[in-house]
């Protein structure tokens, strides 16, 4: 399973990547706006920037809601890295850019999923990663869960080789979850991955091992 951090913050990313479990990077427009990255130049830098820090994929998202503004946007977004995963909105327009990025050689990334029917065509489409996000689901009381299970079985069934990122990923057992169903990537905010290290145990037998060492010394 890929870890991927959900963010713009530079800080986080390097502390992600000096982890050592870092695959790539998501990013979205409420997330540079976060960081207070506005203008398109500097959005384009800061991409730049993030692809600098990482080894791996990073989404950078198109704002067009349009066939031709995405293709123009997501070639231009392409051309900033190679590490570069041009990201488009599940929307009717985004499905045709999604095979016009597939026909070319550009990597995709098909955001903003909530059904496997739409994961479906993202496929069909030739998209890279689709994006299903379970959290936000879960916030209207249903499974996000249920859905990368769906996605998974139905991409098992005929062979797609689009990758499953589960996104909005909110703590720990998402992650865990979303592993044992079969997800191939899953991005969130450091908190989360940070959260598989923790363990009551594991704090306090080191506590008695030093305790124990301190003893003898």
């Amino acid at each position: 399973m890929k870890f991927f951090i959900d963010t713009a913050n530079l800080d986080q990313i390097r502390e992600a990547q000096d982890l050592g479990v870092l695959d790539g990077v998501t990013t979205n427009p409420s997330l540079m706006a976060k960081e207070g990255i506005t203008g398109r130049n500097n959005i384009l830098k800061h991409y730049v920037d993030i692809c600098n820090i990482v080894n791996g994929d990073v989404s950078a998202e198109v704002i067009a809601t349009d066939f031709e503004g995405m293709v123009k946007e997501g070639e231009e977004l392409a051309e900033l890295h190679p590490q570069i995963v041009v990201k488009i909105p599940m929307i009717k327009d985004g499905v045709k850019a999604l095979k016009y990025f597939t026909d070319n050689g550009i990597r995709t990334n098909c955001t903003l999923v909530f059904s496997a029917g739409q994961a479906l065509l993202a496929a069909k489409a030739g998209a890279t990663y689709v994006s299903p996000f379970i959290g936000r689901l879960d916030d209207i009381s249903t499974d996000g869960l249920e859905l990368i299970a769906d996605i998974r079985l139905i991409y098992d069934n005929y062979g797609f080789e689009t990758q499953i990122l589960a996104a909005s990923i909110r703590h720990t057992m998402h992650i865990i979850n979303c592993a044992k169903i079969g997800a191939d990537v899953m991005t969130g905010p450091l908190s989360s991955i940070e959260g598989l290290l923790n363990h009551p145990l594991t704090d306090s037998g080191l506590k008695k091992f030093l305790e124990d060492y301190k003893k003898g010394n």
